[in-house]
């Protein structure tokens, strides 16, 4: 028989996946059985495999690290093999532009999971990397300095790398988290702002579901009717009738007002001539905004108890489960 190959790591993380506490102890430099003391609180989510052990999801415990809830992170210990240090916005964005130059689509989808995966945050990668990146990449396409086929191609790979990354997120959502409802007006086809927002509001631990762009405000209400939201997100990038949009947008506000629902409205469609006839209860140029108006809607779990460091408990903790 085949032996297996000794230099494999057993416990290495799988790219977005599921850890165990044992990893989560050296990452944190505490001892297990602070971390399943964590669990049991409900600080971290965790899900049981069918031998009853607990297994974490990368992404929680990275979103409480960011949030500045879990001490002492070591990330090296869980990310993926390949992406042992945290990458550096610049750094994304500048290997962002020459992906881009090559038109290498596996290359720029590296980048954003990658920058997910070493610990920045989606508000902050999609306001600092990705927007500012697909903004030149319009601007490029306007001037003639790149043509439709490679606007289209370079759209294309961040579309697919956020799919990627939102599939997982979407995947493992607990079923006691607040839904959000959000997308675009009708007419406006752009499908990158209302996914970020989407995202956004994932990582800050809510159930957003995206009916997409180009949705009319009657679909709004069916899907209000349906899956009682306590949070509304609108991104509006572009506008075919002004004030079309304004009158319909009106009505739609008002229904979600008598229902108690807060709306988060947001896009470059929207002027400040424009703006100062609309309704709403946040306006965010980014998602940063909407990311910190998510989460004092929905307050994450306290700090946790710190339990002692590694290496000062009294008996050694093996972390088999």
């Amino acid at each position: 028989m085949k032996r297996p190959n000794s230099n494999v790591r057993s416990d290495t993380p799988d790219p977005l996946g599921y850890i165990s506490t044992a990893q989560v102890s050296r990452a944190l430099g505490v001892s297990v059985t602070t971390v399943k003391r964590w669990v049991d609180d409900g600080v971290l989510p965790a899900h049981k495999t069918p031998g009853g052990h607990r297994k974490l999801l990368l992404q929680d415990v990275l979103r409480l690290i960011r949030d500045g809830k879990l001490p002492q992170a070591n990330m090296s210990t869980l990310m993926p093999m390949g992406t042992e240090t945290k990458l550096d916005l610049q750094a994304i964005q500048v290997q962002l532009d020459e992906a881009i130059r090559a038109n290498d689509s596996g290359q720029i989808r590296s980048l954003i999971l990658g920058g997910y995966q070493s610990g920045h945050s989606i508000e902050v990668l999609a306001d600092v990397v990705i927007a500012p990146t697909l903004r030149r990449i319009g601007h490029d396409w306007e001037r003639d300095i790149i043509s439709v086929m490679h606007e289209h191609r370079i759209s294309q790979a961040f579309v697919s790398a956020l799919y990627q990354l939102t599939a997982h997120l979407r995947g493992h959502v607990e079923p006691n988290r607040p839904v959000a409802l959000g997308g675009s007006p009708e007419f406006d086809h752009y499908i990158l702002p209302t996914l970020l927002a989407k995202m956004t509001l994932l990582d800050t631990g809510w159930n957003a579901i995206n009916v997409g762009p180009n949705t009319p405000f009657s679909a709004f209400v069916t899907a209000m009717d349906e899956l009682k939201p306590q949070l509304i997100w609108l991104s509006v990038s572009h506008l075919a009738d002004p004030d079309l949009f304004t009158e319909q947008y009106r009505t739609f506000y008002k229904i979600a007002e008598s229902r108690g629902i807060p709306v988060a409205l947001g896009g470059q469609a929207l002027n400040l001539e424009l703006r100062s006839k609309l309704p709403y209860t946040t306006f965010g140029d980014g998602c940063v905004q909407l990311a910190a108006f998510a989460k004092m809607l929905h307050v994450q779990p306290k700090m946790p108890k710190r339990g002692r460091p590694l290496g000062k408990a009294k008996k050694p903790d093996t972390g088999s489960n």
